[in-house]
């Protein structure tokens, strides 16, 4: 068994639902430097994936009842054997090359590397909003170079980086911003590699679309409710209208330029201001104290299985 030069992380219920996401990984040149490492609720769960270990660098399953993502992938990570841990989903899909373009920078000074975005079920309208919304900082064809904002899923990290934050593990792998402050805090730096292109699937629905939008606010606004004090709750609370405004802004450089370059139709651009809004009442109920655990359970659900959400065409 060869060391691994990354390590990548997946949290999953049975073998089925990462099958694409596997199949992926196996197409890539530099397969032969990386380790699986799943978390799963059984180690049988995950038999078919040994199939391939002659492949990978190194597979490794990890026992997780996966009731809760980010401590699942906490539990994975601490199981790494690689420097890099890449932080994946299962509805996410490493594109040829990928792996190849990130180890380019192991030995750098980059503790996050961010590979670019691209749509993996694109007819749907629906689905290029919710993408562009939540991955527009990073879409394909925007410049290499440091960036200051990170996705915490789909990222690559130096494992021990992650590590030194101890029981904050889990979450900072929550939804919200506790990771990126805690690494800009410890003054690390992230990188952009759009040679490293991973294809997103995304919600497509309108049912399933809006409720996933406002499951999303509210799971954010819960988990930074639990560190903030309550005079910080009310003050995101009453400022909650903005927030559209302020996700709105940190995407437009990519939305634009996806728009021109796919040449989607400028009611996509409606429908990001629309999505944004309902996550913006998300937040506000999760800042004023709904509680989240509806919805915690129903992000998990369109996490674990977005396929199922996603209507024709994920590639």
């Amino acid at each position: 068994m060869s060391v691994p030069k990354l390590s990548v992380i997946l949290a999953t219920d049975t073998y089925q639902t990462i099958r694409p996401v596997i199949d992926r990984l196996r197409a890539q040149t530099s397969r032969a430097e990386i380790e699986l490492v799943l978390v799963a609720p059984s180690t049988d769960a995950m038999s078919p994936v040994m199939a391939f270990r002659d492949e990978f660098a190194a597979i490794t399953v990890v026992e997780d009842p996966v009731k809760d993502l980010a401590m699942a992938r906490a539990v994975g990570i601490r199981a790494a054997a690689a420097k890099f841990v890449f932080v994946g989903e299962t509805h996410s899909y490493a594109q040829p090359g990928f792996a190849e373009a990130f180890s380019r920078h192991y030995s750098g000074p980059w503790t996050v590397l961010t590979p670019a975005f691209g749509n993996a079920n694109p007819k749907p309208g629906l689905s290029w909003a919710g993408f562009l919304s939540d991955y527009g900082g990073w879409v394909e064809g925007m410049p290499s170079g440091e960036i200051i904002r990170i996705p915490i899923y789909n990222t690559a990290f130096r494992r021990d980086a992650l590590l030194s934050l101890g029981d904050r593990l889990a979450p900072a792998l929550s939804q919200g911003d506790e990771l990126l402050i805690a690494l800009r805090d410890g003054g690390h730096k992230a990188y952009f590699e759009p040679a490293a292109l991973l294809t997103h699937v995304n919600v497509a629905p309108l049912s399933h679309w809006v409720k996933e939008r406002f499951a999303a606010g509210v799971v954010i606004a819960s988990n930074r409710a639990r560190r903030w004090s309550t005079a910080r709750r009310v003050f995101y609370a009453a400022a909650s209208p903005l927030i559209p405004f302020v996700l709105c802004w940190r995407v437009v450089p990519g939305v634009w330029s996806t728009v021109r370059q796919k040449r989607l139709p400028l009611s996509i651009v409606f429908w990001i201001v629309v999505g944004m809004i309902v996550k913006s009442a998300g937040e506000f109920a999760g800042y004023v104290g709904v509680p989240p655990m509806h919805w915690d359970r129903m992000m998990h659900e369109y996490e674990v299985h977005k396929l199922s959400y996603a209507g024709p065409g994920p590639s």
